[in-house]
């Protein structure tokens, strides 16, 4: 069924087992995922808010005279993960200490222990998702993240709202008991924010059910890495989604190399240095290495083919495709695939 927000069912609450290790376990075994109601400290989330909309605001998103709380978005202002101008201002709210040092929370790491059995860590490159109003075609698609952040099949993701999130503000949905297909599914091309997605038959061949909410400030998704979500789409007015979106996976495990890098660096140039530029604190710096993490090869097969089919696509007169190859073009000039992406939009 493809999902729409007349057949999505509610999200099933599991705080009633919360510091029970063996009943986590068999919940995230049977659902694909857990979901719980104001895990996550409030206070401390309402603070983060304030702070990454303000340095928001100041780079033009959030609507000039307007409280940035409130999340605003400034009229005519829409861009999104690929575009130089998003990641100029991405980088800039990076920069936050709040942002990174709250994946440390006792809370989170204490769940995500409690889920694995584990001695886990939240991965160096902590994630933010920020959704204009309205710019619904690059909606994040139906997809798996092992895809996009590999390692393995039993990394965590923790998505988070940053401020409540009602379904119409396009917070996250599942389908439920999908990490049970035990395997990456075949990915494809797709406008959206990743740049992959499942076709609708091959989730659709589950025949499992897509599960949201109206998400509250505080509330915490957790599922694997094989789990199939996506995104819903920001329909609201003008209001800007922001939420955090962190993975999380046992010591023991290896990490793939890109994941020790920041967000977006593969996009623009920015480091640890710049990240860490204005920090008062050394604690969180540089944490990972101190745990001698196993770093592999990323596997660069799911956005190659991603990129293949994009140029098939443009050169059959798809304007999504052509889109997408146009701005990569624009970010990365040099690279090889810019060169293919030119002759082909040239044609």
């Amino acid at each position: 069924m493809i999902p729409t927000l007349e057949n999505l069912e509610e999200l099933q609450e599991s705080n009633d087992i919360l510091g029970d290790s063996s009943a986590l376990q068999s919940r995230m075994e049977e659902y694909g995922y857990l979901f719980f109601r104001r895990l996550q400290d409030v206070e401390m989330l309402k603070e983060l808010r304030r702070q990454m909309l303000t340095t928001m605001q100041e780079c033009g998103w959030i609507k000039q005279g307007t409280d940035p709380v409130d999340g605003i978005a400034e009229p005519g202002v829409q861009c999104t993960e690929g575009d130089l101008e998003y990641t100029d201002v991405y980088h800039q709210i990076y920069r936050n200490q709040l942002f990174h040092t709250s994946a440390h929370s006792e809370v989170m790491l204490k769940t995500v222990r409690d889920i694995t059995g584990r001695p886990m860590t939240p991965q160096p490159q902590k994630v933010a998702r920020l959704w204009f109003p309205n710019y619904t075609a690059h909606t994040t698609p139906i997809h798996q993240d092992y895809v996009h952040f590999q390692g393995t099949y039993e990394n965590l993701t923790c998505w988070a709202p940053v401020g409540d999130c009602p379904i119409e503000l396009g917070g996250l949905a599942v389908l439920k008991g999908s990490h049970k297909v035990g395997k990456v599914l075949e990915h494809h091309f797709s406008l959206g924010a990743g740049s992959l997605m499942i076709e609708s038959e091959d989730y659709e061949a589950l025949g499992l059910q897509w599960q949201t909410t109206n998400y509250g400030i505080g509330d915490t998704l957790i599922f694997p890495a094989l789990t199939i979500h996506m995104a819903l789409p920001n329909v609201t007015e003008d209001r800007l989604r922001v939420s955090l979106d962190n993975r999380y996976q046992a010591i023991e495990d290896p990490i793939a190399e890109h994941m020790t890098e920041p967000h977006l660096a593969s996009m623009s140039p920015f480091g640890w240095e710049e990240t860490y530029a204005d920090w008062d604190s050394d604690e969180y710096k540089y944490y990972w290495k101190d745990l001698r993490l196993k770093v592999i090869p990323k596997d660069w097969s799911f956005s190659n083919k991603g990129f293949e089919e994009a140029c098939e696509l443009a050169r059959n007169g798809n304007e999504e495709a052509a889109h997408h190859l146009a701005r990569q073009v624009k970010r990365a000039p040099n690279t090889e695939q810019a060169r293919i992406a030119r002759k082909i939009l040239a044609q």
